[in-house]
């Protein structure tokens, strides 16, 4: 069982930046694939991030590339989403997530443990 805890989120301008965490309870921590998604009333859950336990592989979604940065300290049971250049479309709730696999993937039935979410909103 993985228990996961997002933090970071809140209010801020266009074009300001953003860091957020989330961290990961169990000592497999190392094991997963972790991943942040958002979402938006009405909207499906969208995979904005992604990365396997080693760092070797990351997925970004087209509308963050260039803008978000996942990485992961595995020592400290923690993956962070940095988020630079934020527009207003970027508001959401951010949400991180737990897959017990090797491969990255983008699809949020892939994941196994979610975190209860962070409010991102992007002012203009």
């Amino acid at each position: 069982q993985v228990q996961l805890v997002e933090s970071g989120g809140g209010l801020v301008q266009a074009g300001g930046s953003l860091r957020l965490s989330c961290s990961a309870s169990g000592r497999t921590f190392r094991s997963y694939v972790m991943g942040w998604f958002r979402q938006t009333p009405g909207k499906e859950r969208e995979c904005v991030a992604a990365m396997n336990w080693s760092g070797g592989s990351t997925y970004y979604a087209d509308s963050v590339k260039g803008r978000f940065t996942i990485s992961r300290d595995n020592a400290k049971n923690t993956v962070y989403l940095q988020m630079n250049s934020l527009k207003p479309e970027d508001t959401a709730v951010y949400y991180c997530a737990a897959e017990r696999g090797y491969s990255v993937s983008r699809e949020a039935e892939e994941y196994d443990y979610w975190g209860r979410g962070t409010q991102v909103t992007v002012s203009s």
